[in-house]
């Protein structure tokens, strides 16, 4: 087994949230992780891009190669595009739906739709929304993840058994409500 992930989005949307719970899903299972995080500015609406690599053998290095991701999940659609060339001619991108537009110069959203629809295997899913229709608003990333479930290749089960520990001393309205998350995402998976 081997998963090489590009975790995408901008500071303050839980990018480095998903690759906890999912570093820790892959740990209690064994595998070897290495992930590499890179932070264009510490505060809110800056990149941030993290690096996963998870296997059942010894991993060399952090970094991923162009050309050799198995999936990008992106909290904002214009982002997994930026990281498009890392991803492997049949790998996954699943992506938020909703732009956060924090440059002057923000593509049109039909663009990147455009951009999207030309590839292979994208969700496209309005998490934002789905997380204030289900009462679950700060768990929107939790919602993406459960989306990419299948495209991580890690049981759903064990995600949540990672959502318990993850978010265990923050008390179990906080666990609930991510596991509530994941679920929803699960339902968005193709």
């Amino acid at each position: 087994m081997k998963t090489d992930i590009i975790l995408c989005g901008v500071g303050g949307q839980g990018i480095l949230s998903i690759a906890t719970i999912i570093g820790e899903a892959a740990m209690n299972e064994n595998l070897y992780i290495k992930q590499a995080e890179v932070h264009g500015m510490s505060q809110r609406g800056g990149d941030v891009q993290s690096n996963l690599r998870i296997s059942s053998d010894p991993i060399a290095s952090d970094l991923i190669a162009k050309g050799s991701a198995d999936v990008i999940i992106s909290m904002e659609p214009m982002e997994a595009l930026r990281y498009l060339p890392f991803l492997k001619k049949d790998g996954w991108i699943i992506t938020s739906s909703t732009p956060f537009v924090n440059i002057p110069n923000y593509p049109d959203m039909e663009v990147i739709k455009a951009d999207l629809d030309k590839l292979p295997n994208v969700i496209l899913i309005d998490i934002e929304q789905k997380a204030k229709d289900a009462g679950v608003p700060r768990s929107a990333n939790v919602i993406l993840l459960g989306a990419a479930q299948k495209a991580l290749g890690i049981e759903y089960k064990k995600l949540e058994e990672a959502i318990s520990r993850v978010f265990a001393r923050k008390g179990e309205a906080i666990v609930e409500a991510n596991i509530k998350a994941l679920a929803i995402g699960k339902e968005a998976q193709k």
